[in-house]
C-alpha cells in the first residue's frame, strides 16, 4: 500500500475558483418551511408601472465571517455555484434569484488598486500562488475594520422571506453586526423599486420620508459610529423647508434640479441619485456629486438602518416594515398634508442657518 511518508502532512490546496454546492436536504427543507412572507407587510402599491411586482435589492454589511461562508449561506438557500474572483470578491452565480456578490467593501481592494500603491515603493507581488497568499492576508486584516458586504440582485418583494433565510444562516454562522464593535459602522441597505416615476409620487415619498426621519432614527437605533460618519447625514433643513412648502409641485426636471442644488450628495439616509440617474443620467453624471459610486436604477436607495445580523430578534422584515410605513404615509394625502404643515411650522431661519453651518463644518 502506498502513502505519504510518516510525519508528513498533505499540502493544502487553494480553493477552486469555481465551486458548486448543492443545498442539503435538511437545510433546504428548513429554508422552504421557514420562508414566511406573512412577516413582511404589503406595500400600498405592490406593482410597478408595468404591473409587475416591485423589486427590492438588499445589501448587508457584516464581520466575523469569511467570504466563502457567506457564499455558502446563499447557495444553501437559493442554489447556484460559487465563483471566487479574488480574495476580495466572491460571487454566487446561477441561483434561483440571480447573481449575489460577496465583497470586502473597499474599492481599493476590490479593484486591486493597492498594487499601484505597493509598486510606488518598489514592491511587486507578482501573480499566482504568491499573490493569492498576500491577498488572503490582506483580506483577513482588512476584515477587522472593513465590512464584508453581501449584495443581492433585485428580486420581487414577495421573495424577501427567502432572502431573510440567508440572513438567518449568516446569523447562525456567527456574522457580527453594527453593535458588536465601536469600529463597525455597518449598515443594511434597501434598493426599493419605485411604484411610479411620476414627479407627484416621488415627491410624496420624499416628503413622507422627511416627516418620518426623526422616528426612524429612534426606531432603528442608528449607531453613533454611523451617525458621525458622512454616509447617512440628515437632509439639510433648507431642503426640507423647500420641498415641504404647500405650493411646491415640481415636474421631474425641477425635482431633480432642487435636489442637486440643495443636497448634492449620495450620503443621505435616502439616496435619490440612483433614481434620478435612471431618469436623467447625463444630468446627474455632469453634476458635482459622487458619480463614480452612482448606479442608475429606478429605485429608492434606503441607507439608514443598522445591520443587526447578530441579534436574534432582528430580521429583514424589521427594516422592510418600517419602510412600508413611509409608503403608507405617502399614499395617504390627508395625513401627509397634516404632517407637512406641522413639520414646516417647526422650521425657522435659525434652524436653517444651523443646518447650513453644520454642513460647512463637516466639509
Amino acid at each position: 500500500m502506498t502513502g505519504r511518508p510518516s510525519g508528513t502532512r498533505p499540502r493544502p490546496t487553494a480553493p477552486s475558483p469555481t465551486l458548486t454546492r448543492q443545498p442539503s436536504g435538511i437545510l433546504s427543507a428548513s429554508v422552504n418551511d421557514r420562508a414566511d412572507i406573512s412577516q413582511f407587510e404589503h406595500p400600498p402599491r405592490s406593482n410597478n408601472a408595468e404591473g409587475q411586482p416591485r423589486r427590492v435589492g438588499v445589501e448587508l454589511e457584516m464581520a466575523g465571517i469569511r467570504p466563502h461562508q457567506v457564499a455558502e449561506a446563499v447557495v444553501d438557500a437559493v442554489g447556484g455555484h460559487i465563483e471566487i474572483d479574488s480574495a476580495f470578491v466572491t460571487r454566487v452565480c446561477g441561483s434561483s434569484l440571480g447573481e449575489f456578490r460577496v465583497e470586502l467593501d473597499a474599492d481599493l481592494l476590490k479593484s486591486r488598486q493597492y498594487q499601484n500603491l505597493l509598486a510606488e515603493f518598489g514592491i511587486d507581488i507578482g501573480k499566482g500562488d504568491e499573490r493569492e497568499q498576500i491577498e488572503s492576508l490582506i483580506s483577513r486584516v482588512a476584515g477587522l475594520i472593513v465590512p464584508l458586504e453581501l449584495v443581492g440582485p433585485p428580486v420581487p418583494w414577495t421573495e424577501l422571506a427567502t432572502l431573510d433565510m440567508i440572513r438567518e444562516q449568516l446569523h447562525q454562522a456567527g456574522a457580527r453586526g453594527t453593535h458588536s464593535s465601536p469600529l463597525y459602522a455597518f449598515g443594511m441597505q434597501l434598493n426599493i423599486e419605485a411604484a411610479s416615476l411620476e414627479a407627484d409620487y416621488l415627491l410624496a415619498v420624499i416628503r413622507a420620508f422627511l416627516l418620518c426621519y426623526d422616528e426612524l432614527i429612534e426606531a432603528e437605533r442608528v449607531d453613533l459610529s454611523r451617525r458621525i460618519t458622512p454616509y447617512v447625514q440628515p437632509f439639510p433643513e433648507e431642503y426640507l423647508a423647500h420641498v415641504l412648502q404647500a405650493d411646491y409641485a415640481p415636474d421631474l426636471h425641477g425635482l431633480i434640479g432642487d435636489y442637486l442644488r440643495l443636497t448634492p450628495t449620495r450620503n443621505r439616509p435616502l439616496d435619490l441619485l440612483p433614481l434620478f440617474a435612471h431618469l436623467d443620467e447625463a444630468r446627474i453624471m455632469a453634476a458635482p456629486v459622487e458619480t463614480h459610486l452612482i448606479k442608475a436604477r429606478p429605485a429608492f436607495h434606503y441607507r439608514l438602518p443598522n445591520c443587526l445580523i447578530d441579534e436574534p430578534d432582528w430580521s429583514l422584515a424589521t427594516v422592510w416594515n418600517r419602510w412600508i410605513e413611509i409608503e403608507r404615509l405617502a399614499d395617504d394625502p390627508a395625513r401627509l398634508e397634516r404632517g407637512r404643515s406641522r413639520r414646516l411650522s417647526r422650521s425657522s431661519p435659525l434652524r436653517r442657518w444651523l443646518s447650513q453651518a453644520w454642513r460647512k463644518l463637516r466639509t
